[in-house]
């Protein structure tokens, strides 16, 4: 079977961690990536669920609400303090 040959950059902190969890379980960085690649022709997908941490949804979540203004600080405590 002939095979290819992949470039992919990384800074390097992040590659050294990388290494450092393969090699933990007993795998190098090209035995890692076949990995994701075959799992990925597999599933036809990404092999993990990208998304936003639920902080991240939380803050776009709140980004998108009204924005309410109040014309003193006691009307905004009342509406506080009625929630």
């Amino acid at each position: 079977m002939a095979s290819a040959t992949i470039a992919v950059r990384t800074d390097p902190d992040t590659k050294r961690q990388a290494q450092e969890i393969f090699k933990a379980m007993g795998l190098d960085m090209s035995t890692a990536v076949n990995m994701f690649l075959h799992q990925t022709v597999h599933e036809h997908r990404l092999p993990f669920h990208p998304g936003l941490t639920q902080f991240e949804q939380a803050v776009l979540e709140a980004d998108s609400e009204p924005k309410r203004r109040f014309d003193s600080v006691e009307e905004l405590m009342k509406e506080l303090r009625s929630a």
